[in-house]
């Protein structure tokens, strides 16, 4: 038997571009807060309050990363908490790419992109998604979404859309 090949410069590649935005505890509550919430389970679920403290306390926190906003916001609407998914949603609207009559957010420390003539850009999977999660946590409230919201959340489909590929899917599954 042949000894496989080591590839590990594509291994890498593809593990990093895999992981989303940031790879730590915060997120990881966050997401799992989120598939726990999507279930339904409801909020005076003891897993689930006790997932959502510790969110509550992580998004005190003044440095989270814009992903870990994006995430946080979108956990906090599915569990009905208005207030910090409305602190959330104040905080990433300050850092939003307003461009081209569309909304979307980006890594911070990023290369702008280069307008090519011939060339469509194509945003990192991890933006596209974290733009998702924001546009998730607009939609997802109870009232509904006010007219602002929906005008607002239309801007970041925009962008989303914009991203799609030609066979109409996006640069991973994510």
């Amino acid at each position: 038997r042949e000894k496989p090949v080591a590839l590990s410069g594509i291994n890498e590649y593809f593990c990093v571009s895999l992981q989303g935005g940031v790879n730590d505890e915060v997120t990881l509550a966050a997401y799992i807060t989120i598939a726990l919430l999507e279930i339904p389970l409801p909020v005076t679920h003891s897993v689930v309050r006790n997932a959502l403290f510790c969110l509550e306390t992580a998004a005190n926190q003044k440095e989270n990363h814009v992903y870990t906003k994006a995430l946080l916001a979108y956990a906090f609407a599915l569990a009905g908490n208005r207030d910090k998914r409305k602190a959330l949603l104040d905080s990433l609207e300050k850092e939003a790419v307003r461009k081209d009559g569309s909304v979307h957010w980006q890594r911070p420390g990023k290369e702008p992109e280069a307008d090519l003539p011939f060339h469509r850009y194509r945003a990192p999977s991890a933006e596209v998604e974290m733009t998702a999660y924001v546009l998730l946590a607009q939609l997802t409230s109870q009232p509904a979404p006010a007219q602002e919201e929906l005008t607002s959340a239309s801007l970041i489909a925009k962008w989303i859309s914009s991203q799609q590929n030609p066979n109409g899917g996006f640069s991973s599954t994510q």
